[in-house]
């Protein structure tokens, strides 16, 4: 168990946490949330020792093994990878390597002997003999291949270093778990893995998220930090989400009699409960979801945005042909002959290993870049609105967001233009911030705020929840989900493709593959799994 007690942290004069009191018992999953800035990284830094609290306590079991998931790349880079994911339990490795170091000794006496024999005690009560085989299995699950094992941390890209680090946090069964965004760069095989492991981990894992599928699949717990407070709550993600609405509703509802509410609280569990059965960590939370009380549940205060794409004209049915379209990057084939066309009404995903080829498609659509090889036509009727994933260029002058955003309406009145500041949270003060001090997730819905008053008919969307909090992702899910116009779009969150995407287009080394179904019915589906070993040679793929 670990838990804190009147735990404070201040950064001069400002306050992050303010007398926190929170408990993580074994056998539970406790998903982090909150906006950005609110402190989600720092208070695990505080749980794991790497910051300290201004004051209050943290509170370990004694004898417990806590484990974190490095975010340093680079910080193994002259180790192995095998001996890297093994490093994850610094007691055993510090066994191994003084037993190595003993057995290395040219002048082995007897005082070494009893030493090596009080180090192979040791080593065998932490399981050492199981250690290599363990961290294989942990590696190969996460999709490194076996002989990727042997080989020096430098030698990796990025991507895969992620995957080792996330398997040395997992190495040897820690008692606690703290996981700060261990998703990122995964893909879905490897976060279905991940998924599958922390539903059968039996110990304590505290875990840091934006994926609200993966937040769905395993938390038992949410903990909403919000104003400098840490507020528990039974259930997933979406629990959370439906809870407090819920709670904020019938807080409106003064009028409404307490056993009304009680009846809709009990309705609206019992749904939930029944539903759990979907999830990874069904049994314990349906136990939970049913002993929960009227006053369990509270409102959230945090605000969501307002996102909603009208269009000025509908789009005809000629929309988008693309004919044998080649790019090549630093003398490889980065998009291969590819043609399809798009009609009207179709909502895209584009996915695929190489998140560079999604990009430059995009930008060649936009003609932002050329094609080597190959055309496209875009239809009379068409009107765009395009998100990029890389944005900064769009920042780069130094006025107020009010007259940043005028540059690109066709209404120059400031009531018109702070309206739509206001949708994306930029309301008073806010909206006179400069354009050129914007943080990621502000930028983003900031561009989402000029899509808005384009008017287009057709949304092309590179990777656009990067950098936003959950309530900014849900918002513009739900958006794109009511836009009657066509999108295409790109993105690694499984949710936000499941619940958007009628049609998925993969860009594969040999072309493509175009499929009409949605992205769990496309994960699913047999021949597309046959494709993909005959694609990427049976190696993990990065969708």
């Amino acid at each position: 168990m670990i838990s804190a007690s009147n735990l404070s942290l201040r950064f001069g004069k400002r306050i992050l946490f303010e007398d926190v009191n929170i408990k993580f018992t074994p056998g539970n999953c406790y998903g982090i949330i909150g906006a950005n800035g609110s402190g989600k990284s720092t208070f695990i830094k505080i749980l794991s020792g790497e910051i300290e609290q201004s004051s209050g306590h943290v509170t370990v079991t004694p004898g417990s093994r806590l484990a974190t998931l490095k975010q340093n790349q680079f910080e193994y880079d002259k180790y192995e990878v095998l001996k890297t994911v093994i490093m994850g339990h610094k007691e055993l490795y510090a066994i191994m390597e003084a037993r190595d170091t003993l057995y290395a000794k040219t002048d082995f006496t007897e005082e070494d002997g009893l030493k090596a024999a009080e180090l192979e005690a040791e080593f065998a009560e932490l399981f050492g003999w199981e250690a290599e085989s363990e961290a294989a299995e942990l590696l190969s699950g996460l999709g490194i291949e076996d002989e990727q094992h042997s080989k020096q941390m430098k030698d990796l890209s990025g991507n895969e270093k992620v995957k080792v680090l996330l398997a040395q946090a997992l190495f040897g069964n820690p008692d606690i778990l703290l996981l700060d965004e261990p998703t990122n760069h995964l893909d879905i095989i490897a976060i279905n893995w991940l998924e599958e492991f922390l539903a059968k981990f039996k110990n304590t894992v505290i875990v840091i998220s934006h994926d609200r599928h993966f937040l769905n699949q395993v938390c038992t717990h949410i903990a909403d930090i919000d104003f400098g407070h840490i507020q528990m709550y039974t259930g997933n993600y979406d629990f959370w989400l439906e809870s407090s609405q819920l709670a904020a509703k019938q807080a409106r509802d003064s009028n409404k009699k307490i056993e009304s509410k009680r009846a809709e609280l009990q309705e609206f569990i019992a749904r939930f409960s029944a539903n759990a059965s979907k999830s990874k960590q069904a049994t314990s939370r349906k136990k939970q979801l049913e002993n929960l009380t009227l006053e369990d549940i509270k409102p959230s205060s945090r605000r969501m945005p307002y996102v909603t794409f009208k269009s000025d004209r509908e789009a005809g049915d000629n929309l988008l042909e693309v004919n044998n379209i080649t790019k090549y990057y630093e003398g490889e084939t980065l998009i291969n002959d590819i043609s399809f066309k798009v009609e009207t009404g179709d909502k895209i995903a584009l996915v695929g290993p190489n998140d560079l080829a999604k990009t430059t498609l995009f930008n060649i659509l936009m003609d932002e870049d050329k094609s080597d090889n190959g055309t496209f036509t875009w239809g009379a009727t068409t009107k765009t609105a395009y998100f990029p994933k890389e944005n900064e260029k769009y920042f780069d002058i130094d006025i107020n967001l009010i007259d940043w955003l005028r540059r690109y309406s066709k209404e120059k009145e400031e009531t018109y233009i702070r309206s739509f500041l206001g949708r994306m949270l930029f309301s008073g003060e806010e909206s006179l911030k400069k354009a050129t001090v914007l943080s990621g997730g502000e930028r983003v819905r900031c561009l989402l705020a000029k899509m808005m008053l384009t008017g287009a008919n057709v949304l092309l969307l590179d990777g656009p929840t990067n950098h936003l909090d959950m309530e900014a992702i849900s918002a513009l899910n739900n958006g794109l989900i009511d836009f009657p116009g066509t999108i295409i779009f790109s993105s690694h969150d499984h949710q936000f493709i499941q619940t958007i995407a009628t049609r998925i287009i993969e860009i594969v080394p040999s072309g493509l593959i175009d499929k009409e179904m949605t992205f769990d019915e496309y994960l699913a589906d047999e021949k597309i799994k046959k494709m993909h070993l005959e694609e990427y040679h049976a190696t993990a793929i990065n969708i």
